[in-house]
């Protein structure tokens, strides 16, 4: 048989609405709670308890994910069976926040679906996770984003086929009222950079109210639509190949460099690595003076590769330089993550968001940065043991944790 891949207009099958949905005609009803009627938090499981009422918004990107887990790729003109099929939430402000939610923050999205029955799938997920939907915009037609992720189980790897929801969200969704009620509270705000024009004028409200913002550098946006928000960011997480295109540099150590000076207000910046870890370089006071590749070859040969949890190694606080750049005050961090054994490693979407999910969590308890980079990779690594974006996302009460928290 072919790879044939559900249709998200059509209905669910049956075991997937009873575990996803609400499993009547009127399912989507009852998975917003009356949103269309009224504004407010809906019904959902009790939150995590968090160490006070500041809220982690998120502005950005919610799907429904379509997984086919299958033996290999297929070829051109293949026809091949699907191992396993899944449905689970997606996309990146929700897989952050969902992670972030269940390490303990309270946390609320601005995002957009459809009305549709995916659409109410997407939010029912999110409300069970314990996220406030209360304000995803909900448009009257259309369709509610939704991917479909091939999962090689030879190779690791997966491909994803995105089908953008319709209509975009755009500024013009989220009236200046509702704009401020979804700031009330909020101590730092996550973007995904997916809805650029909307999450610039979010950003630009909360940074009037003095919110630190956390910008997710995403290698498929364009500088144009990157620029204005990582102008505005306290703290930048992306891939380790953004920073040497953004920059044109390849030195990573360099770029980052880079990076930090063409944002002056960003008090540091991570490039993730997959399985090679993580190098973030943070903004301080200096108290010495050194070239930051010379400092990055040395902390490579002082980490302990054969640990198979992650751990990080600083530099001091100095004055670092490169042949062709100014110079900043601060340090760099190298970090490793987890070594996973083949037999355990089974999904890879969503790992840089939940790596993402516990930064949120560790800015938001003002945890040290040599304790939040293995911290953050430890749960990315939990992640990956599960197929889905979500799935896998270890509690705040996982034993596996309970050194960081």
């Amino acid at each position: 048989m072919p790879l044939l891949l559900p249709n998200p207009s059509s209905p669910l099958p049956s075991p997937l609405r009873h575990r996803l949905c609400s499993s009547s005609s009127s399912s989507y009803a009852a998975a917003v709670g009356g949103f269309l009627l009224r504004s407010g938090h809906r019904p959902g499981p009790p939150r995590l308890h968090a160490a006070d009422s500041r809220v982690v918004l998120g502005c950005g990107l919610v799907t429904l994910d379509y997984l086919a887990t299958v033996d290999a790729y297929p070829r051109p003109d293949d026809k091949i069976r699907t191992g396993e099929l899944q449905i689970s939430g997606g996309g990146n402000a929700g897989n952050a926040l969902t992670a972030a939610a269940r390490l303990g923050l309270n946390t609320r999205v601005i995002s957009k679906v459809a009305n549709d029955e995916t659409g109410a799938t997407v939010l029912s997920e999110l409300n069970e996770a314990g996220i406030d939907t209360s304000h995803v915009i909900i448009s009257d037609g259309g369709n509610t984003t939704f991917v479909y992720i091939i999962i090689d189980k030879q190779t690791k790897s997966r491909t994803c086929i995105l089908t953008p929801g319709d209509p975009p969200m755009v500024p013009s969704d989220l009236p200046m009222s509702s704009l401020s009620a979804a700031l009330q509270d909020v101590s730092l705000l996550y973007l995904d950079g997916y809805s650029p024009e909307m999450e610039l004028v979010v950003a630009q409200q909360a940074d009037q109210m003095k919110i630190p913002i956390l910008v997710d550098a995403e290698q498929e946006r364009t500088k144009e639509e990157l620029e204005g928000l990582l102008s505005l960011a306290s703290y930048i997480v992306c891939s380790g190949n953004f920073p040497k295109n953004w920059t044109s540099i390849p030195s990573l150590p360099c770029a980052l460099l880079e990076i930090l000076l063409q944002y002056p207000r960003a008090k540091f910046v991570i490039a993730t690595l997959g399985e090679k870890g993580c190098m973030m370089l943070e903004r301080s006071e200096a108290v010495g003076a050194a070239d930051i590749e010379v400092v990055a070859d040395s902390l490579k040969w002082e980490l302990h590769k054969d640990d198979t949890l992650p751990t990080c190694i600083s530099s001091k606080i100095m004055r670092l330089s490169a042949r062709g750049l100014r110079t900043i005050f601060g340090r760099l961090l190298i970090g490793t993550a987890e070594v996973i054994p083949a037999s355990e490693l089974v999904d890879t979407t969503g790992c840089g968001d939940a790596f993402i999910g516990a930064v949120l969590h560790a800015l938001s308890t003002e945890m040290p940065p040599e304790k939040m980079l293995p911290f953050a990779s430890q749960v990315a690594g939990i992640k990956c043991r599960a197929i889905g974006a979500r799935a896998g996302l270890p509690w705040r009460s996982d034993q596996r944790l309970a050194k960081y928290l």
